[in-house]
């Protein structure tokens, strides 16, 4: 145990005296704090000018061919269409597609019937909904014209009309579209930072190795020592790193709160439950040291540091394929599909999997224990076994060394 603390020692001083390390921590703390501030800043230096483009409204143009139906339509159309200046025309068609070319014009309703019309604007947008507010519209006046000529009166169709549905959802679970997105950073996060970790732990150990001091370590601390202090200097690490700059999101946040307003996505991110935070920070440490303990028996077997980069390719698609399944059954709405079921007893793949099921679905406390048992049995499992390899690696130059070779050395140490 002495020998663990002396080597997390040591590889921490390595972290927090690395200037990459501190620089992109410190710029990514500027960074939210910039993105935090904007809507502070905006309304101070910019809140006037933003008045007084809001109250510009863009022009939509109406026509029919019969003009008691360009006023009925156009007067709905002001209703409906709140952030637009409605304005009825009796203009041909090819002097209100040059409005529309120039700028004039931001679209036209153009009728071909009572409930029939063309849609003509310059670039139709993917989050352009005006056609289907104007066939909710349409529809409404083809009713009350209906009912009027079935001999109702105006009183009575007003009424029917003004009817209001109302409805509430009542989730007898969670609700995926409010935990959406900072399910989807936290799974971000702990696919980044095992990326760039592992990654980093693997070319450690590679680097000691081709420079022969591996082969003096190895004789004054134990291979399981040394491989279990450099897996936890490197989550430590980085669970330090991802707290600054959550952390400071999160201070961030609190001191421009008012400023956001309402805004359902930001709001989503900064109420994620504590409960949540708990799971997250179990599935990230357990998830980080099993692939930190296997990126670092990979790199002990390296024979070279420019070795690395081909030696972890497969299990950096392992995981890869294990985030490309959990975000797209985020996507899909299905996170209780079966391959995520699976996936949630899988210690390659459940720190993803289950920690999305738990944050976007019901999960029985059972199925949580299950998984997080097999995790921990697996990490060490796996952490022991990469301290042999890493024993073994020690010794293993020249040529890259077969599986084979590795497995028969292994069960012989």
């Amino acid at each position: 145990m002495k020998q663990f603390w002396k080597i997390l020692k040591f590889e921490m001083k390595y972290y927090f005296r690395n200037k990459v390390f501190v620089g992109v921590t410190v710029f990514l703390m500027l960074l939210i704090a910039g993105v935090m501030f904007f809507p502070r800043l905006n309304d101070t230096f910019l809140g006037g000018t933003d008045d007084k483009e809001s109250s510009e409204l863009s022009v939509m143009l109406v026509k029919a061919d019969v003009p008691e139906q360009t006023d009925m339509v156009e007067s709905a159309f002001s209703e409906a269409f709140a952030g637009y200046d409605v304005q009825g025309t009796e203009e041909d068609l090819e002097s209100i597609q040059a409005k529309i070319k120039s700028g004039e014009a931001e679209c036209a309703f153009v009728m071909t019937g009572s409930v029939s019309y063309t849609y003509y604007v310059d670039n139709l947008s993917i989050y352009d909904e005006n056609m289907e507010i104007a066939n909710g519209v349409l529809q409404n006046i083809y009713r009350v014209n209906a009912m009027l000529r079935e001999g109702m009166t105006e009183e009575q169709v007003g009424e029917i009309m003004a009817v209001q549905i109302t409805g509430e959802a009542a989730s007898l679970g969670k609700d995926q579209m409010q935990n959406y997105w900072y399910t989807y950073i936290m799974i971000f996060a702990l696919y980044m930072v095992i990326l760039l970790y592992g990654q980093m732990v693997a070319t450690n150990v590679a680097t000691e190795k081709s420079s022969r001091a591996m082969e003096v370590l190895i004789t004054s601390a134990r291979p399981t020592s040394m491989m279990f202090g450099k897996v936890a200097a490197s989550c430590l690490a980085g669970l330090i790193q991802l707290l600054a700059i959550f952390g400071s999101a999160i201070f961030f946040y609190s001191l421009n709160k008012e400023y956001w307003g309402e805004n359902p996505i930001i709001s989503s991110i900064f109420d994620m439950p504590p409960e949540l935070l708990g799971y997250m920070l179990i599935f990230f440490v357990l998830g980080f040291l099993i692939y930190a303990f296997l990126y670092g028996a990979i790199g002990s077997t390296a024979t070279k540091l420019e070795d690395i980069n081909t030696s972890v390719m497969p299990l950096t698609f392992l995981f890869i394929i294990a985030f490309v399944v959990v975000v797209f059954s985020m996507s899909s709405g299905t996170v209780d599909n079966t391959a995520m079921r699976i996936c949630s007893y899988v210690p390659f793949t459940s720190p993803m999997a289950m920690f999305t099921r738990i944050a976007m679905s019901t999960v029985p406390w059972y199925e949580i224990t299950i998984s997080i048992v097999i995790l921990i049995g697996s990490v060490l499992g796996v952490g022991v076994l990469s301290a042999k390899i890493y024993r073994v690696g020690v010794l293993l130059y020249g040529t890259t060394p077969r599986l084979g070779s590795i497995i028969k050395a292994v069960w012989k140490a």
